[in-house]
Protein backbone atom coordinates (compact mmCIF):
# COMPACT_ATOMS: atom_id res chain seq x y z
CA UNK A 1 0.00 0.00 0.00
CA UNK A 2 1.11 3.25 -0.93
CA UNK A 3 0.29 7.18 -0.03
CA UNK A 4 0.02 9.23 -3.17
CA UNK A 5 0.29 13.11 -3.15
CA UNK A 6 0.20 15.86 -5.83
CA UNK A 7 1.91 18.95 -5.21
CA UNK A 8 1.45 21.73 -7.61
CA UNK A 9 1.27 19.58 -10.47
CA UNK A 10 0.27 21.07 -13.79
CA UNK A 11 0.71 19.46 -17.36
CA UNK A 12 0.80 21.93 -20.26
CA UNK A 13 1.09 20.62 -23.98
CA UNK A 14 2.91 23.87 -25.79
CA UNK A 15 1.13 26.86 -24.59
CA UNK A 16 -2.20 25.34 -23.53
CA UNK A 17 -2.44 24.06 -19.69
CA UNK A 18 -4.32 20.90 -19.66
CA UNK A 19 -3.97 20.54 -15.53
CA UNK A 20 -3.73 23.88 -13.70
CA UNK A 21 -1.66 23.56 -10.71
CA UNK A 22 -3.23 20.73 -8.84
CA UNK A 23 -2.75 19.59 -5.05
CA UNK A 24 -4.15 16.09 -3.82
CA UNK A 25 -3.40 13.46 -1.46
CA UNK A 26 -4.63 10.25 -2.13
CA UNK A 27 -4.43 8.37 1.65
CA UNK A 28 -2.54 4.98 1.52
CA UNK A 29 -5.05 2.14 0.93
CA UNK A 30 -7.96 4.74 0.00
CA UNK A 31 -9.87 3.72 -3.34
CA UNK A 32 -9.69 7.85 -4.91
CA UNK A 33 -12.33 8.08 -8.36
CA UNK A 34 -11.40 11.23 -10.83
CA UNK A 35 -14.72 11.82 -12.18
CA UNK A 36 -15.56 14.53 -14.64
CA UNK A 37 -17.12 15.09 -18.53
CA UNK A 38 -14.54 14.45 -20.61
CA UNK A 39 -11.86 16.43 -21.12
CA UNK A 40 -11.48 17.17 -17.76
CA UNK A 41 -7.80 16.21 -17.52
CA UNK A 42 -8.57 12.91 -15.46
CA UNK A 43 -6.81 10.65 -17.74
CA UNK A 44 -4.23 13.28 -18.07
CA UNK A 45 -3.64 12.89 -14.43
CA UNK A 46 -3.69 9.13 -14.59
CA UNK A 47 -1.09 9.06 -16.93
CA UNK A 48 1.13 11.91 -14.78
CA UNK A 49 0.81 9.02 -11.91
CA UNK A 50 1.61 6.26 -14.45
CA UNK A 51 4.75 7.98 -15.68
CA UNK A 52 3.08 7.60 -19.27
CA UNK A 53 3.58 11.71 -19.83
CA UNK A 54 5.80 13.75 -17.95
CA UNK A 55 5.19 16.58 -15.17
CA UNK A 56 5.40 20.31 -16.75
CA UNK A 57 5.72 21.73 -12.76
CA UNK A 58 5.00 20.40 -10.04
CA UNK A 59 6.58 17.69 -7.63
CA UNK A 60 4.45 13.90 -7.35
CA UNK A 61 5.46 11.77 -4.47
CA UNK A 62 5.02 8.35 -3.63
CA UNK A 63 5.17 7.66 0.33
CA UNK A 64 7.34 11.16 0.61
CA UNK A 65 9.47 10.18 -2.27
CA UNK A 66 9.52 12.52 -5.37
CA UNK A 67 8.60 9.78 -8.56
CA UNK A 68 8.86 12.37 -10.94
CA UNK A 69 11.86 11.51 -13.08
CA UNK A 70 11.08 7.49 -12.79
CA UNK A 71 10.51 5.42 -15.49
CA UNK A 72 7.32 3.74 -15.54
CA UNK A 73 8.47 0.23 -14.41
CA UNK A 74 10.32 1.53 -11.42
CA UNK A 75 7.01 3.59 -10.10
CA UNK A 76 5.48 -0.05 -8.57
CA UNK A 77 2.02 1.03 -10.27
CA UNK A 78 0.24 -0.72 -12.24
CA UNK A 79 -2.26 0.46 -14.79
CA UNK A 80 -5.51 -1.01 -16.09
CA UNK A 81 -6.66 0.71 -19.31
CA UNK A 82 -10.06 1.13 -20.95
CA UNK A 83 -8.47 -0.58 -23.91
CA UNK A 84 -7.57 -4.16 -22.70
CA UNK A 85 -3.79 -3.95 -24.14
CA UNK A 86 -3.94 -7.63 -23.86
CA UNK A 87 -0.91 -9.45 -26.70
CA UNK A 88 -2.96 -11.58 -29.18
CA UNK A 89 -0.59 -13.79 -29.84
CA UNK A 90 0.31 -14.93 -26.16
CA UNK A 91 -2.31 -17.13 -24.08
CA UNK A 92 -3.77 -15.64 -20.83
CA UNK A 93 -1.57 -17.41 -19.23
CA UNK A 94 1.54 -15.94 -20.81
CA UNK A 95 -0.64 -12.55 -20.84
CA UNK A 96 -0.05 -12.99 -16.94
CA UNK A 97 3.25 -13.86 -17.01
CA UNK A 98 4.68 -11.02 -19.20
CA UNK A 99 5.86 -8.87 -16.82
CA UNK A 100 7.25 -11.71 -14.25
CA UNK A 101 9.20 -12.83 -17.27
CA UNK A 102 10.67 -9.10 -18.15
CA UNK A 103 11.50 -9.07 -14.85
CA UNK A 104 13.10 -12.87 -14.35
CA UNK A 105 10.55 -13.99 -11.65
CA UNK A 106 11.60 -17.91 -10.42
CA UNK A 107 9.09 -20.09 -12.76
CA UNK A 108 7.40 -21.60 -9.81
CA UNK A 109 6.53 -18.35 -8.69
CA UNK A 110 4.90 -17.03 -12.07
CA UNK A 111 3.11 -20.39 -12.02
CA UNK A 112 1.48 -19.83 -8.04
CA UNK A 113 0.77 -15.84 -8.64
CA UNK A 114 -1.17 -16.65 -11.83
CA UNK A 115 -2.76 -19.35 -10.20
CA UNK A 116 -4.31 -17.59 -7.21
CA UNK A 117 -4.77 -14.27 -9.25
CA UNK A 118 -7.03 -16.73 -12.14
CA UNK A 119 -8.97 -17.87 -8.74
CA UNK A 120 -9.92 -14.81 -7.32
CA UNK A 121 -11.12 -13.28 -10.82
CA UNK A 122 -12.56 -16.78 -11.97
CA UNK A 123 -10.76 -16.98 -14.76
CA UNK A 124 -8.48 -20.71 -14.41
CA UNK A 125 -10.84 -22.53 -17.14
CA UNK A 126 -9.24 -19.78 -19.94
CA UNK A 127 -5.61 -19.93 -18.70
CA UNK A 128 -4.85 -21.96 -22.09
CA UNK A 129 -6.98 -19.33 -24.31
CA UNK A 130 -5.86 -16.60 -26.82
CA UNK A 131 -7.21 -13.34 -26.34
CA UNK A 132 -9.69 -13.48 -29.22
CA UNK A 133 -11.49 -16.27 -27.73
CA UNK A 134 -12.53 -14.13 -24.83
CA UNK A 135 -15.44 -11.91 -24.31
CA UNK A 136 -15.16 -8.10 -23.57
CA UNK A 137 -15.60 -9.24 -19.71
CA UNK A 138 -12.88 -11.81 -19.69
CA UNK A 139 -10.81 -10.04 -21.20
CA UNK A 140 -11.15 -7.26 -19.14
CA UNK A 141 -10.64 -10.10 -15.94
CA UNK A 142 -7.27 -11.00 -17.72
CA UNK A 143 -5.96 -6.91 -18.06
CA UNK A 144 -7.05 -6.57 -14.46
CA UNK A 145 -5.18 -10.13 -13.50
CA UNK A 146 -2.04 -8.94 -15.21
CA UNK A 147 -2.02 -5.82 -12.93
CA UNK A 148 -2.45 -8.09 -9.87
CA UNK A 149 0.02 -10.68 -10.04
CA UNK A 150 2.81 -7.79 -10.18
CA UNK A 151 1.54 -6.84 -6.57
CA UNK A 152 1.93 -3.17 -7.27
CA UNK A 153 1.55 -0.68 -4.25
CA UNK A 154 -0.76 1.61 -6.10
CA UNK A 155 -3.47 0.21 -8.95
CA UNK A 156 -4.74 2.73 -11.44
CA UNK A 157 -8.05 2.63 -13.18
CA UNK A 158 -8.63 4.69 -16.47
CA UNK A 159 -12.16 3.71 -17.40
CA UNK A 160 -11.93 -0.08 -17.40
CA UNK A 161 -15.65 -0.96 -17.76
CA UNK A 162 -16.38 1.59 -20.39
CA UNK A 163 -16.45 -0.88 -23.36
CA UNK A 164 -18.89 -3.04 -21.12
CA UNK A 165 -22.72 -3.52 -21.40
CA UNK A 166 -24.53 -2.32 -18.49
CA UNK A 167 -25.22 -5.62 -16.78
CA UNK A 168 -21.50 -6.92 -17.08
CA UNK A 169 -20.31 -2.88 -15.67
CA UNK A 170 -22.35 -3.81 -12.57
CA UNK A 171 -20.99 -7.26 -12.33
CA UNK A 172 -17.13 -5.89 -13.06
CA UNK A 173 -18.31 -2.89 -10.56
CA UNK A 174 -18.71 -5.30 -7.15
CA UNK A 175 -15.48 -7.60 -8.23
CA UNK A 176 -12.97 -4.27 -8.62
CA UNK A 177 -14.55 -3.33 -5.02
CA UNK A 178 -14.72 -6.72 -3.41
CA UNK A 179 -10.89 -6.93 -4.57
CA UNK A 180 -10.06 -3.42 -2.74
CA UNK A 181 -11.63 -4.66 0.12
CA UNK A 182 -9.86 -7.74 0.32
CA UNK A 183 -6.48 -6.45 -0.22
CA UNK A 184 -6.68 -2.41 0.87
CA UNK A 185 -4.53 -1.83 -1.89
CA UNK A 186 -4.45 2.17 -3.04
CA UNK A 187 -6.75 2.65 -6.28
CA UNK A 188 -6.79 5.58 -8.25
CA UNK A 189 -10.08 4.96 -10.70
CA UNK A 190 -11.10 7.48 -13.81
CA UNK A 191 -14.50 7.62 -14.51
CA UNK A 192 -17.26 9.76 -16.20
CA UNK A 193 -20.09 7.91 -14.73
CA UNK A 194 -21.10 9.13 -11.37
CA UNK A 195 -22.85 5.59 -10.49
CA UNK A 196 -19.54 4.13 -10.81
CA UNK A 197 -17.76 7.02 -8.62
CA UNK A 198 -20.91 6.92 -5.86
CA UNK A 199 -20.37 3.13 -5.40
CA UNK A 200 -17.07 2.46 -5.56
CA UNK A 201 -15.04 5.57 -4.11
CA UNK A 202 -13.84 5.97 -0.32
CA UNK A 203 -13.03 9.58 -2.06
CA UNK A 204 -14.30 11.47 -5.15
CA UNK A 205 -12.45 13.83 -6.78
CA UNK A 206 -14.83 15.87 -9.22
CA UNK A 207 -12.53 17.44 -12.13
CA UNK A 208 -13.87 20.02 -14.33
CA UNK A 209 -11.34 22.17 -16.92
CA UNK A 210 -8.24 20.74 -15.71
CA UNK A 211 -8.63 21.45 -12.41
CA UNK A 212 -10.53 20.35 -8.98
CA UNK A 213 -13.82 21.55 -8.22
CA UNK A 214 -14.29 19.61 -4.91
CA UNK A 215 -13.11 16.30 -3.08
CA UNK A 216 -14.23 13.72 -0.03
CA UNK A 217 -16.49 11.49 0.99
CA UNK A 218 -19.06 10.40 -1.65
CA UNK A 219 -22.23 11.05 0.48
CA UNK A 220 -20.68 14.17 1.18
CA UNK A 221 -20.35 15.70 -1.93
CA UNK A 222 -23.80 14.25 -2.93
CA UNK A 223 -25.60 16.14 0.07
CA UNK A 224 -23.63 19.40 -0.26
CA UNK A 225 -22.28 20.23 -3.57
CA UNK A 226 -20.22 23.27 -3.72
CA UNK A 227 -21.73 24.70 -7.15
CA UNK A 228 -23.94 24.11 -9.50
CA UNK A 229 -21.53 22.22 -11.81
CA UNK A 230 -21.00 19.18 -8.98
CA UNK A 231 -25.12 19.24 -8.05
CA UNK A 232 -26.02 18.47 -11.54
CA UNK A 233 -23.46 16.36 -12.14
CA UNK A 234 -23.42 14.20 -9.01
CA UNK A 235 -26.37 12.24 -8.66
CA UNK A 236 -28.88 10.93 -11.21
CA UNK A 237 -30.94 12.24 -12.70
CA UNK A 238 -29.30 15.36 -11.98
CA UNK A 239 -30.45 17.74 -9.72
CA UNK A 240 -32.79 20.31 -10.72
CA UNK A 241 -31.94 24.01 -10.86
CA UNK A 242 -34.55 26.82 -10.34
CA UNK A 243 -34.14 30.32 -11.01
CA UNK A 244 -35.75 32.12 -7.73
CA UNK A 245 -35.53 35.15 -5.42
CA UNK A 246 -35.96 35.45 -1.55
CA UNK A 247 -38.61 36.87 -0.38
CA UNK A 248 -40.64 37.41 2.86
CA UNK A 249 -43.99 37.29 3.28
CA UNK A 250 -45.80 37.89 6.37
CA UNK A 251 -42.99 37.45 8.48
CA UNK A 252 -42.01 34.32 6.70
CA UNK A 253 -38.97 34.16 5.07
CA UNK A 254 -39.08 31.75 1.91
CA UNK A 255 -38.47 31.28 -2.27
CA UNK A 256 -40.32 32.56 -4.77
CA UNK A 257 -39.69 30.93 -7.77
CA UNK A 258 -42.03 32.69 -10.71
CA UNK A 259 -45.28 32.63 -9.25
CA UNK A 260 -44.83 29.99 -7.04
CA UNK A 261 -43.54 30.73 -3.27
CA UNK A 262 -42.72 28.18 -0.20
CA UNK A 263 -41.42 28.92 3.17
CA UNK A 264 -37.94 28.26 3.78
CA UNK A 265 -36.64 25.59 6.99
CA UNK A 266 -36.35 27.30 10.30
CA UNK A 267 -32.83 27.02 9.87
CA UNK A 268 -32.45 29.51 6.95
CA UNK A 269 -34.76 32.34 8.34
CA UNK A 270 -31.97 34.81 9.99
CA UNK A 271 -29.65 34.86 6.79
CA UNK A 272 -32.69 34.84 4.17
CA UNK A 273 -34.61 37.64 6.32
CA UNK A 274 -31.21 39.90 5.65
CA UNK A 275 -31.12 39.18 2.10
CA UNK A 276 -34.78 39.72 1.17
CA UNK A 277 -35.42 39.93 -2.57
CA UNK A 278 -31.70 38.30 -3.45
CA UNK A 279 -31.69 36.29 -6.43
CA UNK A 280 -30.49 32.83 -5.72
CA UNK A 281 -30.42 29.21 -7.88
CA UNK A 282 -33.19 26.09 -5.83
CA UNK A 283 -31.18 22.88 -6.15
CA UNK A 284 -33.88 20.58 -5.62
CA UNK A 285 -33.21 16.55 -6.22
CA UNK A 286 -35.85 14.61 -8.15
CA UNK A 287 -36.77 12.41 -4.84
CA UNK A 288 -37.26 15.45 -2.93
CA UNK A 289 -41.13 16.05 -4.43
CA UNK A 290 -44.00 14.45 -3.34
CA UNK A 291 -47.20 14.04 -4.73
CA UNK A 292 -50.02 17.14 -3.22
CA UNK A 293 -53.94 16.80 -3.24
CA UNK A 294 -54.21 20.16 -1.78
CA UNK A 295 -55.28 23.15 -3.83
CA UNK A 296 -52.38 25.41 -2.55
CA UNK A 297 -50.08 23.61 -4.89
CA UNK A 298 -49.22 24.57 -8.77
CA UNK A 299 -49.82 21.74 -11.37
CA UNK A 300 -47.01 20.40 -13.17
CA UNK A 301 -47.95 18.92 -16.58
CA UNK A 302 -46.38 15.47 -17.43
CA UNK A 303 -44.53 15.19 -20.32
CA UNK A 304 -42.94 12.30 -20.33
CA UNK A 305 -43.06 8.82 -18.07
CA UNK A 306 -39.79 6.55 -17.48
CA UNK A 307 -41.02 3.30 -15.41
CA UNK A 308 -38.44 0.94 -14.24
CA UNK A 309 -40.24 -1.33 -12.46
CA UNK A 310 -38.92 -0.07 -8.70
CA UNK A 311 -39.28 3.68 -9.30
CA UNK A 312 -41.40 5.81 -12.03
CA UNK A 313 -39.17 8.55 -13.12
CA UNK A 314 -41.57 11.76 -14.34
CA UNK A 315 -40.18 14.68 -16.93
CA UNK A 316 -42.57 17.81 -16.44
CA UNK A 317 -42.88 21.24 -16.63
CA UNK A 318 -43.61 23.07 -13.84
CA UNK A 319 -44.41 26.95 -13.30
CA UNK A 320 -42.03 27.34 -16.19
CA UNK A 321 -39.38 24.96 -15.36
CA UNK A 322 -38.80 21.37 -16.84
CA UNK A 323 -38.15 19.02 -13.93
CA UNK A 324 -37.02 15.42 -13.08
CA UNK A 325 -39.36 14.18 -10.33
CA UNK A 326 -38.55 10.29 -9.48
CA UNK A 327 -41.30 8.81 -7.02
CA UNK A 328 -40.75 5.20 -5.62
CA UNK A 329 -42.95 2.18 -7.30
CA UNK A 330 -45.62 2.49 -9.55
CA UNK A 331 -47.09 6.06 -10.40
CA UNK A 332 -50.17 6.30 -12.83
CA UNK A 333 -49.57 9.00 -14.54
CA UNK A 334 -49.81 9.60 -18.65
CA UNK A 335 -48.19 12.25 -21.15
CA UNK A 336 -50.42 15.48 -21.00
CA UNK A 337 -51.74 14.94 -17.79
CA UNK A 338 -51.88 17.28 -14.63
CA UNK A 339 -50.50 16.30 -11.35
CA UNK A 340 -49.92 18.56 -8.19
CA UNK A 341 -46.73 18.55 -6.50
CA UNK A 342 -45.05 19.63 -3.31
CA UNK A 343 -41.29 19.83 -2.08
CA UNK A 344 -39.40 18.89 1.21
CA UNK A 345 -37.65 21.96 1.77
CA UNK A 346 -36.16 20.67 4.56
CA UNK A 347 -33.82 18.91 1.76
CA UNK A 348 -33.27 21.88 -0.70
CA UNK A 349 -30.12 23.67 -1.75
CA UNK A 350 -29.62 27.50 -2.49
CA UNK A 351 -26.65 28.52 -4.96
CA UNK A 352 -25.78 31.93 -5.72
CA UNK A 353 -27.62 33.75 -9.28
CA UNK A 354 -24.16 35.12 -9.68
CA UNK A 355 -21.46 32.25 -9.59
CA UNK A 356 -23.67 29.29 -9.11
CA UNK A 357 -21.14 28.58 -5.40
CA UNK A 358 -23.01 26.85 -2.66
CA UNK A 359 -24.60 29.13 0.01
CA UNK A 360 -24.25 28.11 3.37
CA UNK A 361 -26.95 28.76 6.51
CA UNK A 362 -25.65 32.11 7.03
CA UNK A 363 -22.18 33.26 6.00
CA UNK A 364 -21.79 32.76 2.10
CA UNK A 365 -25.42 34.35 2.39
CA UNK A 366 -23.95 37.37 4.48
CA UNK A 367 -20.96 37.83 2.51
CA UNK A 368 -22.84 37.08 -1.41
CA UNK A 369 -24.07 40.28 -0.66
CA UNK A 370 -21.15 42.07 -0.34
CA UNK A 371 -19.48 41.36 -3.48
Amino acid sequence: MARVELVGVTRRYGKQTVLNPLNLTIPDGSFTVLVGPSGCGKSTLLRLLAGLDSVSDGVILLDNQQINDLDPADRDMAMVFQSYALYPHLTVAENLAFHMRAKRVKREEQHSKIARVAEILGINSLLNRYPRALSGGQRQRVAMGRAMVRNPRVFLFDEPLSNLDAQLRMVLRAEIKALHQRFKTTMVYVTHDQVEAMTLADQIVVMRDGMIVQQGKPLEIYDHPVNTFVARFIGSPPMNLLEGQLETRQGKPGVRCNDYWFALPARWHQAAAQQDQQPVIVGIRAQDFFLSDTAEQPEAQVKLVELTGESSLLHVEWQGFPLHVQFAGRIAAEPEQTISLGINTDKIHLFAAQNGERLTISAEITSQSAC
